[in-house]
């Protein structure tokens, strides 16, 4: 784990160089020839952990952050909605430049926040992946109340069928509501209350870089009409749906996923 300070804060990262790569060539950015390294920003609630797969076995360089307050990152003052947005917006232009990232990963709120920093900041990456997310993201009015009132019932809710995951492993599930569990309520909350507020849909024309949406085909909280409506309101944007995935594909079908996501950044 590495850390990066900004803004009064530290955000911790996790780099790896390309297979094949040494751990020399993370530190200098570079790896897997000229590609450049991904940055994956996880969804409500998570942390960099959510990459694993990605992580132990990528194709080019990687980075997955923490955004501020979950895992080993400092935790900033924001409301929701805008302000936290560009909290964790700040937090990964800091491992962008700390690392020299130049495509952007974002499953679901990462999503969000990858599309805030290319509509609302002046940063335009090589490409960017949208997965699992959407131009809107209205929470569910019963789980808003239960993050702020019943917090393990929100985490059942999550993990209901084709929600989260499809057809998981028990350990995955258990790594999950772990994760929820160690980043609590009051941050989770702010999430999903950020994502509610979250709508680019008369934005999507200003997104100037290669786009992939990608979701799970079972994905129920952010379903592949949303990422249709992604793809076709983004000017060139392309859509990939994985099979027996919901909406944490990255996970259920990493290989898929990874894959996918490569022959993408090979096209462009």
């Amino acid at each position: 784990m590495e850390t990066v300070a900004h803004h009064g804060r530290t955000t911790a990262y996790e780099r790896v160089p390309a297979e094949g790569s040494g751990r020399a060539d993370a530190d200098a950015g570079i790896g897997g020839g000229s590609a450049s390294p991904i940055c994956y920003i996880h969804g409500s609630g998570g942390d960099r952990g959510l990459w694993r797969a990605q992580l132990e076995r990528v194709t080019r360089p990687a980075v997955a952050l923490d955004l501020s307050g979950h895992g080993d990152s400092d935790d900033a003052d924001a409301d929701p909605g805008y302000e936290a947005l560009s909290v964790y917006a700040d937090d990964v232009l800091a491992v962008v430049e700390a690392t020299d990232a130049g495509v952007l990963a974002g499953n679901s709120l990462g999503g969000a926040v990858a599309l805030h920093l290319l509509v609302e900041r002046a940063f335009a990456p090589e490409a960017v992946v949208l997965c699992g997310t959407g131009a809107k993201l209205t929470v569910l009015e019963d789980l808003r109340a239960w993050l702020a009132e019943d917090f393990e019932r929100a985490i059942d809710f999550l993990h209901g069928p084709d929600r989260l995951f499809h057809d998981p492993a028990p350990e995955a599930v258990e790594r999950s509501t772990a994760t929820l569990r160690e980043t609590g309520r009051a941050t989770t909350r702010r999430d999903f209350e950020t994502c509610h507020r979250f709508d680019v849909r008369d934005r999507l024309d200003e997104v100037g870089v290669p786009a992939l949406a990608l979701c799970g085909a079972d994905d129920g909280l952010t379903p592949p009409r949303y990422h249709e409506y992604l793809a076709e309101g983004i000017p060139g944007g392309e859509l990939a749906i994985v099979d027996d995935a919901a909406h944490l594909a990255m996970l259920e079908r990493p290989a898929v996923f990874d894959t996918t996501v490569e022959d993408f950044l090979e096209s462009i």
